[in-house]
């Protein structure tokens, strides 16, 4: 007697072949390419000066390397599931994260004035940065499931995103609450809220940034790194140093020319004139060596990372993907704009990582579990 998969079995096995026929196969190539590209220039950027008397150091890429293959699983993982279902997590995942950044604030060592690593054997786990996913999360499933975003409503949701903005604020760490901010902001813009609602949270959020620069919190070269761009001969020495390094950033672009000095070549970069080069001001790195057919090549492809991602979110099946792929779409476009307009001074220094490229393994798993999610958006459109 022949044995034959029950009718449930063969439906279930049919949807799956469903499911992964819509994997959008063009956006993990983007991505992919990004971050190899990311791979590249971290390397140039740490590699050091390469003499006989001090060799070529691969520490930096090897760990870039190794975050980028746990990133690619985790983006695996992630789009692997049926994203409805993270609704039911949302509360826990949002818990998760205030009790995490307020243990930040409890045992975490101070880097740079800041506390917001973990330090887990010889790796640093900064939980804000996969606080921006939890957010996206959280806010699309809150919107989504109001039908009326009303004053209170909206108020409501504010304070979601206020309590691991406060929290990071004590840190502190002005970048990421922008990103958060910015997170809301596109969020909020797209649940349906009224034009004069909106109109008066934007005026709040200038406001409450307005009062964080002028309070004791902020570190004194925060607050010069912040305002370098708009005072081009600062008096104290913590706003001519901040004024340095967008300088030495901008001779580095402005070296690349066309066509760049050529990989491994850059007369900044291997000097190491430029400041945390692999991470804050990696965009110098590709404006340098790969000049600006190198430059435009890159935020081409970001373009396209986003034009697709805000396509999907047209066409998700419910609210909910469609938030989730608009928060990813704030997330990355004020990542993108706000990490290059730093490198040519048209922005303040506020230490936000070029997505994909800058190292760090935070902030390179965030994004993929970030992409992850809209392709899964995108695979479940249509079940």
């Amino acid at each position: 007697m022949a044995l034959t998969a029950s009718p449930r079995r063969r439906d279930l096995g049919r949807d799956r072949q469903v499911l992964w026929h819509h994997l959008d196969v063009g956006l993990i190539g983007i991505v992919l390419t990004i971050s190899l590209i990311g791979v590249v220039v971290v390397f140039s950027a740490t590699r050091g000066p390469a003499t006989d008397l001090d060799p070529v150091d691969t520490s930096f890429v090897s760990r870039q390397v190794l975050f980028l293959l746990v990133a690619v699983a985790a983006m695996a993982v992630t789009a692997a599931f049926d994203y409805r279902r993270l609704r039911s997590l949302v509360p826990v995942a949002y818990g998760g994260l205030i009790v995490l950044l307020v243990g930040v604030l409890l045992v975490a060592p101070t880097i740079n004035g800041i506390q917001a690593w973990y330090q887990v054997g010889g790796v640093q786990i900064q939980p804000s940065e996969f606080g921006k996913v939890i957010l996206i999360v959280t806010l699309a499933a809150y919107f989504s499931a109001v039908s009326d975003v009303d004053i209170r409503r909206l108020a409501v949701g504010l304070v979601i995103a206020g309590v691991p903005m406060l929290l990071i604020y004590r840190q502190p760490d002005l970048g990421t609450i922008l990103v958060y901010v910015a997170v809301t902001a596109g969020i909020v813009l797209l649940s349906g809220v009224r034009p004069r609602h909106l109109a008066a949270v934007l005026l709040g959020a200038l406001l409450l940034i307005g009062a964080g620069l002028a309070s004791n919190q902020l570190e004194t070269y925060q607050l010069a790194r912040f305002s370098a761009f708009l005072d081009e001969t600062p008096e104290d020495e913590a706003g001519q140093n901040a004024r340095f390094n967008v300088e030495q950033a901008q001779i580095a672009i402005g070296n690349g020319g066309l066509t760049g000095t050529g990989l491994f070549e850059g007369s900044q970069t291997r000097s190491e004139l430029v400041s945390e080069q692999q991470t804050d001001f990696i965009f110098t790195v590709v404006a340098e060596e790969l000049g600006f057919a190198g430059s435009a090549t890159l935020l081409a492809l970001f373009a396209l990372l986003l034009m697709r991602i805000w396509r999907i979110a047209q066409v998700a099946q419910d609210m909910f993907g469609a938030l989730i792929c608009m928060g990813v779409f704030s997330m990355l476009l004020f990542h993108v704009f706000q990490s290059v307009g730093m490198t040519l001074g048209m922005m303040p220094v506020t230490g936000i990582p070029l997505p994909f490229v800058s190292y760090g393994g935070s902030s390179l798993i965030a994004m993929f579990v970030a992409v992850g999610l809209v392709l899964n958006v995108n695979m479940h459109r249509y079940s």
